[in-house]
């Protein structure tokens, strides 16, 4: 089945954040009745970005950390679908503070489960990650039905928590669906390779930094895509019933190859290339992970955007915000 917009009432757990904001204009955008966003402002955002939407009456925020979710916490009452972004979202922080990731992803997950349960909120799209749940793959293409065997503690996490949903499905007919994404990128991104190789570029046109030796491979999707794909998947919602879906693009891209197009976006020559060394950028950081995305082109996604023309678009945002000191 496919969700129901209109006159329906949706919650979104980080919806302060990159992709998070445009699942809320996305829900805005379908005619949704009200949305409610819930955001602890931890990772430096603002409600700001979603402040059109909130004058207009269509959004309500909440400064609330989702570990402190009660099942009668009010938010809850009366909501037709969750949209679960919100996350610790770093695998070296998961390295370095293991508890504390497990809390954010995995407890504050079954947080708002339990209370979904409690109010009878029947559906959950969840934002995965299929770049680490599987661990290293090598050459070998990962699909849904592969063995999760993550190699570092946010992949691990997230992992369990995809286990409560599967649960809390089957015991209490919840229709939960989980997308295993890949690298996203875009417009409001303010982390990953794409975003810390543009500003080192502009601190040093001449000089690159890359960790690691720049031969990771991994997939990229534009946010646009994404946005389309978490559409496409919303149709396999069913109480009683998870599911779980890989969205990325089926191309592998190499940190080295990244560099190159940043370079090539900016308009750089001659930019010397510096490696750290080791086969990994970060200790749990996954060297190569190819995701078969068979299950979601079979319902008729497939991305739009080149990794060349997602770079553009990306580099032409951060300069233009750069240029006018705000995020848009």
């Amino acid at each position: 089945m496919s969700i129901d917009f209109e006159g329906q009432a949706f919650l979104v757990t980080g919806g302060c954040g990159f992709i998070g904001s445009y699942v809320v204009d996305y829900l805005v955008e379908r005619e949704a009745d009200h949305v409610i966003v819930i955001d602890n402002l931890s990772a430096g955002t603002s409600q700001k970005i979603l402040q059109t939407h909130i004058d207009k009456g269509k959004v309500t925020f909440l400064r609330k950390d989702i570990r402190t979710i009660q099942p009668n916490d009010k938010e809850f009452e009366g909501i037709h679908a969750v949209y679960h972004f919100a996350a610790q979202p770093s695998v070296p922080v998961s390295v370095k503070r293991p508890y504390y990731d497990f809390s954010i992803n995995v407890e504050g997950t079954i947080r708002i489960l339990d209370a979904m349960r409690a109010q009878d909120v029947p559906f959950m799209i969840f934002a995965a990650s299929g770049g680490t749940m599987y661990g290293e793959r090598g050459d070998l293409i990962a699909d849904e039905q592969t063995s999760l065997r993550p190699i570092n503690n946010y992949g691990a996490a997230k992992a369990a928590a995809e286990m409560y949903l599967s649960s809390f499905a089957h015991l209490y007919d919840l229709g939960t669906i989980s997308l295993r994404f890949g690298n996203i990128y875009g417009p409001r991104s303010t982390h990953g390779v794409m975003y810390d190789f543009f500003h080192k570029l502009k601190s040093n046109p001449h000089q690159l930094e890359i960790l690691g030796n720049g031969k990771q491979e991994k997939t990229y999707l534009y946010i646009s895509d994404l946005i389309e794909a978490m559409d496409v998947a919303s149709r396999a919602l069913k109480q009683g019933h998870f599911e779980a879906f890989n969205i990325s693009n089926p191309v592998t891209v190499t940190v080295d190859e990244i560099a190159r197009l940043m370079v090539k976006a900016l308009n750089l020559k001659d930019v010397e290339f510096l490696y750290t060394g080791g086969e990994r950028g970060w200790p749990g950081d996954v060297k190569k992970i190819k995701l078969g995305t068979s299950k979601i082109n079979s319902m008729g996604w497939k991305p739009k955007i080149s990794i060349e023309e997602g770079i553009k678009l990306y580099v032409d945002y951060l300069r233009t915000t750069e240029t006018n000191g705000r995020e848009t």
